[in-house]
């Protein structure tokens, strides 16, 4: 390994080692990853946390046997939220990585060939974002239907502007940069031109907000399984949990609370880790 390579890697580790904040934020999500791809070795009851019901076991609280206690049905609390981290996930990554890609596509050309092209996919891209991402989502679901698949639709459909809108306008101040215009004078392709010196710029702003995004995507989910329009019954989505539980909250109070907690703890993990990434690929503030 070369000296240049070697100090890349130490820079980074001393970066995460600095940062308390980095360091519990990934802790956090490390753990959550592990749940999702371990989900049935980690589990105390896997059947359970699956969605098998247990009626001689219906409604205990937190105890020895069942540390988060159980639900209506008498599955266990703990192994339910250590599978939800598989839909969870899979629904942020899904919603967050095609809008990425229709948005970042959309704004490389926009902000590049300008004119028409950009008046157009800028009036689209507005025309989204006059309405709050979760009431159009919630429009949305309400015209194709409740259910996992139709909640994602939905997310990608108001979530892409979000992201063609950075490109686009990150990608409009780097196009006018020298570098940029002796590629084109050098006769550089077009396509070149985007991926290789506008998209490369553009890494660093991406990143950030896409890992803001995961977390944001989990919460909105959650908010449409909350309310019957998202994950449908007997899956293990930590959203439809907390609404199974709003009826007896003060009775059985840990059925929504430990559901929400799982929520709130890996919405706040991706939020400290996209403000330390923030700070960390700003080059004003790596330089301080």
């Amino acid at each position: 390994m070369d000296t240049k390579a070697m100090k890349i890697k130490v820079a980074k580790l001393s970066w995460l080692v600095a940062n308390p904040y980095a360091i519990v934020a990934s802790s956090i999500l490390t753990i959550f990853l592990a749940c999702a791809a371990f989900s049935s070795w980690l589990a105390p009851y896997p059947k359970e946390g699956a969605g098998a019901p247990n009626v001689a076991h219906t409604l205990i609280g937190p105890s020895r046997l069942h540390l988060l206690g159980t639900d209506e049905l008498g599955r266990d609390l703990l192994s339910r939220i250590i599978f939800g981290a598989r839909p969870a996930l899979l629904t942020s990554l899904t919603v967050v990585g095609t809008a990425a890609l229709v948005g970042t596509l959309l704004g490389l050309i926009a902000g590049f060939r300008g004119g028409l092209i950009d008046a157009a996919v800028m009036r689209l891209s507005e025309l989204f974002l006059s309405f709050p991402p979760l009431l159009l989502s919630l429009v949305a679901v309400s015209l194709l239907g409740p259910g996992l698949r139709n909640a994602l639709i939905a997310l990608i459909v108001s979530w892409w502007p979000w992201y063609a809108r950075l490109i686009r306008n990150e990608s409009r101040s780097i196009k006018s940069q020298p570098f940029v215009e002796i590629a084109q004078a050098m006769g550089v392709s077009s396509w070149k031109i985007m991926t290789r010196h506008l998209l490369r710029n553009i890494t660093s702003s991406l990143i950030v907000q896409i890992a803001a995004d995961l977390g944001t995507v989990i919460l909105a989910a959650g908010s449409l399984a909350f309310i019957g329009l998202g994950a449908q019954p007997p899956s293990s989505d930590w959203g439809l949990m907390v609404a199974q539980g709003r009826t007896v909250i003060f009775d059985q109070w840990w059925i929504s609370t430990f559901a929400g907690l799982a929520i709130f703890i890996v919405v706040l993990a991706f939020n400290l880790l996209g403000d330390e990434l923030r700070d960390y690929l700003d080059p004003r503030k790596r330089a301080k």
